[in-house]
């Protein structure tokens, strides 16, 4: 295997491969929220299982993207890259097919393993590529083109929805893959395994996984007792993998970093905070829009741009502005915007204008794209190189965490207010509190995160 220091790729095409990547994934996130009604009424599933089809995708990829992390340092981050872009890409052609609600959730489920595959080597071979002083600017790139694909993603995936049926959504994936697939065989040169001979902990990573699994099952059965049991089970496992990783000689995530790094700490803990009360306001907005304002598919898409469009735009300055001021005061500052921002959507009512609607995001997209660069450059740069897998794993875990919770959230929401049913007309009223219920906990926790962010410590020597 050829390491990094004997041949040194090309940072250009690292830059291509990981942000063609990055735009990717969440242009399927962000297209399928679109979907959902249609994808309701198709199969004819109440509001729980419709959540399912986005949390499931968010649970498998929290579940293997910490292993994924790992497994990218000891045996090479562009291999485990590679296997993931191939996964990422069959599983779509196999959504795009299902014949059944559950076989759809089956099958994204394999896309969220190919993603934990992509996201946890992929942040990590910027930061293996590009030095310290032009990191930030790369990742802010990086990050531009996720919020590239959740712009693209409401729009053609509204588009494509009305026009040629949410299976559309999945079969463009498929050429995309193959490209990025052809990208890597033949452009991405060099293999990183900063940790090459160290064993993998399989039974962390088992104890993991079920944890998480408990945590998220439980949460979509409360109020009944087994919800709370399983709640509680999960906790239980994320103690137990906590104890057993401080032990072990080679854990697969190395938990002491929380305790004696205090950057990589708090900012992971901030990043947890931040995507969990931001990530499920695309799927309440567009139920919202498309059940209480009328609006089809792709007028829909059209509004919800306004939020990531801001984040791709926004993106790429906040990153450079990174590498020179101390990240915990971009960030801190993006956090209290997108905290002004939610505060905002909570108002919103059913006679609330597109125009209002639009601002909100564009004023949500503008607060989370200063927060993101300079959080994740504040990550990557507080760790040594042989931990760049796990500060990349770290990043994503925090990420899908908080999308979890987030749509965990919901998720109690919609069973404690509205039940097994399906949103038809009778239901709008209580879907529209559930909604405003939902933005204000986002905000509350948005707030905390401020402090949160501004705790952290130094990244920048003066």
């Amino acid at each position: 295997m050829k390491n990094a220091d004997s041949e040194s790729p090309s940072k250009i095409s690292a830059l291509i491969v990981a942000a063609s990547s990055s735009f990717l994934t969440p242009f399927t996130i962000s297209s399928v929220n679109v979907a959902l009604p249609s994808i309701e009424r198709e199969f004819a599933i109440n509001a729980l299982l419709l959540s399912w089809i986005a949390t499931s995708y968010l649970l498998s990829a929290a579940i293997f993207l910490v292993p994924f992390g790992k497994l990218g340092d000891i045996y090479g981050r562009k291999r485990i890259f590679r296997y993931g872009i191939i996964i990422f890409t069959l599983s779509s052609f196999f959504a795009a097919f299902s014949g059944s609600a559950g076989m759809l959730i089956f099958s994204r489920v394999i896309q969220g393993l190919g993603s934990a595959m992509i996201f946890a080597t992929g942040i990590a071979i910027i930061s293996s590529v590009f030095p310290a002083e032009e990191r930030g600017k790369a990742l802010g790139i990086t990050v531009a083109a996720v919020y590239s694909g959740l712009s693209c993603g409401p729009f053609f995936g509204g588009l494509l929805t009305q026009h040629f049926t949410w299976r559309s959504i999945f079969i463009v994936n498929i050429p995309l893959g193959i490209i990025i697939i052809l990208l890597i065989l033949f452009k991405l040169k060099g293999e990183w395994a900063d940790a090459k001979g160290e064993k993998f902990d399989v039974g962390g990573s088992v104890i993991y996984g079920i944890s998480l699994i408990a945590l998220m099952c439980g949460v979509t059965l409360l109020p009944d007792l087994s919800g709370s049991l399983l709640i509680i089970s999960g906790f239980s496992g994320l103690f137990l993998f906590f104890k057993l990783e401080r032990k072990i000689r080679y854990p697969v995530f190395d938990v002491n970093l929380f305790g004696t790094n205090r950057v990589f700490a708090f900012s992971c803990f901030a990043a947890l905070i931040n995507y969990s009360a931001t990530f499920s306001v695309t799927f309440l907005t567009s139920l919202f829009l498309q059940y209480i304002k009328g609006l089809s598919p792709q007028d829909a898409g059209m509004v919800l741009m306004a939020q990531p469009v801001m984040m791709t735009l926004f993106s790429p300055v906040a990153g450079r502005l990174s590498d020179r001021i101390e990240p915990r005061i971009i960030a801190s500052i993006g956090m209290a915007i997108t905290a002004c921002g939610l505060i905002l959507l909570s108002m919103m009512r059913e006679n609330t204008g597109l125009v209002t609607i639009a601002a909100c995001l564009m004023l949500l997209g503008f607060g989370f794209a200063l927060f993101s660069s300079p959080n994740m450059n504040a990550i990557m740069g507080s760790v040594e190189k042989r931990f760049y897998g796990i500060a990349s794993g770290s990043v994503g875990t925090m990420r899908l965490l908080g999308q979890m919770l987030s749509m965990g959230i919901v998720t109690l929401i919609f069973a404690m207010l509205i039940g097994r049913v399906q949103i038809t007309n009778q239901y709008h009223p209580v879907f529209v509190t559930s909604f405003r219920l939902a933005l204000i906990i986002f905000s509350v926790l948005c707030t905390g995160g401020i402090f949160l962010s501004l705790s952290r410590g130094k990244l920048h020597e003066n």
